[in-house]
């Protein structure tokens, strides 16, 4: 969708208003208080009153954009500047774009990253699944690397068609205790957080993957050779690359506490790299349907 295509649909605050509508109740308005169907639109002040018990409710209430001072046509532009180019956006170039200030821009910014990996959580992977772990960020000056180093640990999966093409992706930051390392614990911890039960999950030769074969999953395990062997989890070291370069490129770095979200964003957008045209449309209702979240919790 170019620009121009998009200001024709979305391009003032009431077309927004009604595809935020009706992405919050496509089967018609029903009140989250009591579910009557039948309602006052209040025009004047935007809100739409259930005719049973009288409740008053916005489109953005419940939302990302809960009580929001920003009008609906610059969430709509975020959305299509974060959707459109697999790149991504910065707050700052964002800023720029629609005119708020910078802190308005970030908290946008990581709402709709928010609002991505929420979408994403109700999906596991299935099949055959590549699963490393990565280390993010720069380690302290004379700091080790690899594992071992205290860079930001992440698991990272990668689910294979049967052509051994990749699929689906999933990333996480590693929750362990302040000078631990990951562990089995984390590992099957992830495992089951993102990956179907009995599904076949290929790792390198790390003992900590013994576990999976343990708890329902059937573990192919090989120790990882880049020269004998540079096709064993292949995919996954491309699109760990490819997550770095992002960041790096894009962000220019970034905080641990807030990678989370930076990697929801790059997964979001990979696991629907074929359905460009309308991802854009998907993130509306991402954002329409992911729970509110304070400026005071994105800062957690």
């Amino acid at each position: 969708m170019d620009m121009l295509e998009y200001m024709e649909n979305y391009g003032t605050e009431e077309q927004c208003r009604e595809h935020l509508f009706n992405n919050r109740w496509p089967n018609g308005f029903k009140c989250p208080k009591c579910e009557h169907t039948e309602y006052f639109n209040i025009k004047s002040r935007n809100l739409y009153q259930c005719k049973s018990c009288n409740h008053q409710v916005s489109v953005t209430a419940g939302t990302i954009m809960d009580k929001t001072r920003t009008p609906l046509r610059k969430w709509f532009l975020a959305f299509y500047y974060m959707s459109e180019d697999k790149r991504g956006i910065s707050a700052l170039a964002l800023k720029e774009k629609i005119s708020v200030a910078y802190q308005t821009a970030w908290s946008m910014c990581q709402k709709i990253r928010h609002a991505m990996g929420e979408r994403d959580r109700g999906y596991k992977l299935n099949g055959i699944v590549e699963l490393d772990e990565a280390f993010f960020g720069s380690p302290t000056e004379g700091g080790k690397r690899g594992r071992g180093t205290d860079k930001t640990a992440v698991f990272v999966s990668v689910s294979l068609t049967k052509d051994g093409n990749p699929e689906y992706a999933k990333m996480k930051v590693v929750e362990t205790e302040e000078g631990e390392s990951v562990d089995g614990k984390t590992a099957l911890k992830f495992a089951d957080e993102t990956i179907v039960k009995g599904s076949e999950i290929r790792t390198d030769g790390l003992n900590i993957y013994n576990i999976l074969s343990e708890n329902g999953y059937t573990h192919n395990p090989k120790n990882y050779d880049p020269k004998n062997q540079p096709e064993h989890l292949h995919w996954t070291h491309i699109i760990i690359s490819n997550a770095k370069a992002l960041i790096e490129g894009t962000f220019h770095g970034l905080d641990a506490i807030h990678l989370q979200r930076y990697l929801n964003e790059f997964c979001y957008r990979f696991n629907r790299r074929w359905f460009m045209p309308g991802v854009f449309s998907r993130l509306v209702k991402a954002c329409a349907s992911s729970a509110k979240i304070t400026c005071h919790e994105l800062m957690r």
